[in-house]
């Protein structure tokens, strides 16, 4: 049975290599000033989303990155080294020779309803806001994933057998989620869907890494 792997050690980020893994998520406290660029940006842009197919060793190029606005704003390097950060963990994990980034400021559930990516293995980090929801695989009927929801909401479809078993990343966590194209994963990807808003925390910024 597919497994997720919680954990508060970087280097444990590696066990998604193991069969049985099709998650793992490891927690971390971000540094202030990081936290402070991330609540500058979302009270200061209306909208920002940024999508970059990049080379293994190319670095990040912050102006296709960030508008000019938020380049300007303090604490600003601390972001980018963040996102140089996850970056080379990601390529040097998975050897990528290519790496697609998408960055999005969300004020609305852009994946609302539980599915798996079809994917190998994407990267998800959330900052300054709510992030990704996963469900545990002893929790999931995935015969109700996709179509075969009937169209229905997860709680109606009979998608999940345990509702209170709604799992959430917590804002910084690192997550690793095997998608259905990872060898030998197909039809055990990582369950996960986007959070809904809440009034008290109405936006997030969301990072991806994919294998491009």
């Amino acid at each position: 049975m597919p497994r997720a792997v919680v954990s508060g050690t970087i280097a444990d980020l590696a066990l998604i290599f193991r069969p049985e893994v099709n998650l793992c998520v490891v927690h971390r406290r971000l540094p202030r000033a990081l936290d402070g660029f991330v609540t500058q940006l979302l009270a200061g842009l209306e909208s920002l989303e940024a999508e970059l197919r990049l080379g293994a060793h190319e670095p990040v190029p912050p102006d296709r990155l960030l508008p000019a606005s938020a380049q300007a704003m303090a604490s600003v390097e601390a972001w980018l080294a963040e996102v140089d950060y996850l970056f080379g963990i990601f390529r040097d994990l998975f050897g990528a020779k290519a790496i697609g980034l998408r960055l999005r400021l969300l004020d609305k559930a852009m994946c609302p309803r539980f599915h798996v990516d079809n994917v190998p293995v994407r990267l998800v980090c959330t900052y300054g806001g709510l992030g990704t929801e996963w469900l545990p695989e002893a929790a999931v009927n995935r015969e109700r994933l996709g179509h075969r929801s009937g169209g229905l909401p997860d709680h109606a479809s009979g998608l999940m057998l345990d509702p209170d078993a709604v799992r959430r990343l917590p804002a910084g966590a690192i997550a690793l989620l095997k998608g259905e194209k990872w060898p030998g994963n197909q039809g055990r990807g990582a369950v996960h869907r986007s959070p809904a808003p809440t009034p008290e925390r109405p936006r997030r910024l969301l990072l991806t890494l994919d294998l491009r």
